[in-house]
């Protein structure tokens, strides 16, 4: 029996690499153009006339990592204002909606410096602002148009239009049709040269709710907060991307303009077009539009590497829900090597009801409600952890699914995975791989994160290389090396 699975998956694997070797797209040396414009920006494009649309990606090299302390959040929120306009998009007479803005920028900093105070705040400073406040964006609110953005690329076809901030990354995207890339360049730059940071207080609370409910009520939002700001001591990974509410509540439009003069640098921004486009004419709107663009000499951010860890850590959260546990090892991110290990053994603990992890601890032993590895957590700019997480099952408890998950995990150190296992892997890597490929704004999104994070879109294209490059001796390798006990922390939830 055994030997008839090696066979069948030795089949599919020869079936893959057909497919890889056939299919259009896989070769990305040859069917992608990259153009760096003069003031540094990165352009991808690659042509797919499969229908009479285009995906369009925009990503920055600024993410949570790269905001300043006491000011977490800021790269989050700063991502929501950027939907709210510009000089000349949104608003009905901007020369009296600046007025306004900056009044209301004056006032609110003030409110703000006085409610820190705490205790000694002086409470009719605080209503006589507030009520300024709320008096000004009475006003402000009959000079600008909401939502803009949204309406024109809704009104011209738009679809998958979204933004997300990341630790390492921002993205902006949107799917249109094929026709309408000028429409595109002309919003997309104007925001970038041109923003206006409207209903920031308001924006404010919206995000400040948004922790509030995907945190402070939420016990995987909660655990998974406390997990990584154990991890990292020292490094901002440990912040969240939201924000600690602390600083939330004094962040200033001050506080988003220092965070977005590094967006503003062309060589922190990579653009990826892919679908029914003319290449030539699709760069000659980017450079029309972008190009204006003037190239800064904004300093990269300077970040301390976290210390090597030389003790385990342990949090210990309690919440009325059900319990649940978090386990990270530090590991190197990507170029290395090390990475595809990790993402292969990923694979083999967690992937499938095969895999080991469910296997042993869903479906034979039935003491976990769920389990799965994740490799690669929270980013890849800088070293990242490979994190396990399981759910017991009543009447089972962390601690009895903790044992479990580490007995697992010697047993990779001890005895060495199967060829069967490694092969089965790599196939269900290589399928996944494939996968991603099967629409425009998959590729799009894949190019230009390696492109802005690793300044080469062709490490994907070679990811399959390096995946097969993956012995068995490398994952006990690298299990040895980062899976022990110094260099793990372990956060538990439980209702008391």
């Amino acid at each position: 029996m055994k030997s008839n699975n090696i066979l069948k998956s030795v089949l599919l694997f020869s079936i893959i690499c057909m497919v890889c070797g056939n299919a259009y797209g896989f070769d990305f040396s040859k069917k992608i153009i990259k153009t760096k414009l003069k003031n540094g920006l990165t352009v991808l494009m690659l042509e797919r006339n499969l229908s009479p649309t285009v995906s369009l990606f925009i990503r920055y090299r600024i993410g949570a990592v790269d905001e300043q302390s006491g000011k977490s959040g800021a790269a989050h929120l700063l991502e929501h204002m950027m939907f709210k306009g510009t000089t000349s998009i949104g608003t009905k007479n901007y020369p009296s909606e600046k007025k306004i803005l900056d009044a209301m920028e004056k006032i609110g900093t003030a409110l703000d410096r006085e409610k820190r105070k705490g205790q000694k705040a002086n409470r009719e400073i605080i209503k006589k602002y507030s009520a300024q406040v709320k008096a000004l964006q009475k006003k402000h609110r009959k000079l600008f148009i909401p939502n803009e953005i949204d309406r024109l690329y809704t009104e011209n076809g738009g679809l998958d239009m979204n933004a997300s901030t990341g630790q390492d990354i921002t993205t902006y995207h949107v799917s249109l049709p094929a026709n309408k890339i000028e429409l595109w360049a002309r919003i997309e730059s104007d925001r970038l040269l041109n923003p206006v940071f409207r209903e920031f207080y308001t924006e404010r609370d919206v995000v400040m709710e948004e922790r509030r409910q995907r945190v402070e009520s939420d016990p995987d939002g909660k655990l998974y907060e406390q997990f990584m700001s154990a991890a990292y001591n020292m490094h901002p990974y440990g912040r969240p991307i939201l924000g600690w509410e602390e600083d939330l509540t004094s962040l200033n439009p001050a506080s988003l303009k220092e965070i977005f003069a590094n967006y503003q640098d062309p060589k922190n921004i990579v653009i990826a077009v892919v679908g029914d486009i003319k290449h030539q004419e699709t760069l000659a709107l980017i450079e029309k539009y972008f190009g204006r663009i003037p190239a800064h000499d904004v300093r990269e951010t300077v970040i301390a590497p976290e210390q090597p860890q030389t003790e385990e850590r342990r949090i210990k959260v309690t919440f009325d829900a059900n319990p649940m546990l978090l386990m990270g090892f530090h590991k190197p991110n990507l170029p290395a090597y090390e990475d595809h290990v990790f993402d292969v053994l990923e694979t083999i603990l967690s992937k499938g009801r095969t895999s080991r992890l469910y296997s042993r601890l869903v479906t034979q032993q039935q003491i976990a409600k769920s389990v799965s590895a994740v490799n690669g957590v929270p980013a890849s700019r800088y070293p990242n952890l490979f994190m396990i997480s399981a759910q017991p099952r009543h009447p089972h408890t962390n601690s009895e699914l903790e044992e479990a998950i580490l007995q697992e995990i010697e047993k990779i150190k001890i005895q060495p995975v199967t060829d069967e296992e490694l092969i089965k892997a790599k196939n269900n890597i290589k399928m996944d791989y494939i996968k991603n490929l099967d629409s425009n704004s998959e590729i799009a999104s894949i190019l230009s994160y390696f492109e802005v994070l690793l300044g080469d879109y062709t490490f994907f294209a070679d990811y399959l290389k390096n995946v097969d490059r993956v012995t068995v001796a490398d994952i006990q390798k690298v299990a040895e090396v980062y899976l022990n006990k110094n260099n793990r922390t372990t956060a538990v939830l439980n209702k008391d």
